[in-house]
């Protein structure tokens, strides 16, 4: 829900009819608290987030699902991932129990704040630039894997028909590679930050999907980058329903 969410405030910058509207996670929070049953449907989405986190804790304490589940790295990827969705969990349910500063503020203020500090510290550059260049690297990861359809392992494939392997494949690769395609981006301006040893060069996922809109290609590009949001949006609700777990 959060990507389908963040691609269609995207595809509103993009036609500079954004009305004011943060293209990242507080913006999507801010986009259901103002529908009706928003309240509820926080909630909804913020317990959800639990059983994420709480999913891949158990990833973590028993292994991931196939036969290299049990390995170290892949425990290790999943009690990351574990604490992510936990932080992110923790900002929605606050945010809806009153705390509207805590799941809604500006992604690229936070990511201001969060690099200064980190360039304050004793080889600061170094650290910053090194989480810039992971990022991207993590970035182009992605894209590849998604390419390279290699979530295929960890779906049921068999249990689809082919109009609907052929529709979560399109999904996955269209959606898999925009998604790299904003973490690389996200990570160049980390990667810049740290060279220039100013923060404000790093840019938080709204100012990164702007940054798109003024290439020369203009707002078609991040038309393009926010319908493949959209798509990684579809394509995670497909996991939900044949995901090997």
């Amino acid at each position: 829900m959060l990507y389908a969410l963040v691609g269609v405030l995207a595809l509103r910058i993009a036609f500079a009819d954004d009305g004011g509207k943060q293209a990242d996670r507080g913006g999507a929070l801010t986009e259901i608290a103002d529908k009706p049953f928003g309240s509820a449907l926080l909630w909804l989405l913020g317990l959800a987030l639990v059983g994420m986190a709480v999913w891949r804790l158990s990833e973590a304490l028993f292994g991931q699902a196939g036969p290299d589940g049990h390995k170290a790295r892949k425990r290790l990827a999943s009690a990351a991932r574990a604490v992510f969705y936990g932080v992110v969990a923790y900002s929605v349910l606050a945010y809806v129990t009153g705390d509207k500063g805590s799941g809604s503020g500006s992604s690229d203020r936070q990511s201001d704040d969060v690099t200064a500090t980190a360039l304050g510290w004793p080889a600061g550059q170094w650290i910053v630039g090194a989480v810039g260049a992971g990022l991207a690297v993590a970035g182009v990861w992605i894209a590849v894997r998604a390419m390279r359809r290699k979530y295929h392992k960890h779906l049921r494939m068999n249990e689809m028909s082919t109009p609907v392997r052929r529709t979560v494949d399109t999904l996955g690769v269209v959606g898999g590679s925009g998604r790299g395609a904003v973490f690389a981006v996200a990570g160049v301006f980390v990667l810049v930050a740290a060279v220039r040893h100013e923060p404000g060069e790093a840019k938080g996922m709204d100012d990164v999907l702007r940054s798109f809109r003024d290439t020369p290609a203009g707002p078609w590009l991040l038309m393009a980058v926010a319908v493949a949001l959209v798509a990684f949006g579809l394509f995670s609700w497909a996991c939900a329903r044949w995901r090997r777990v």
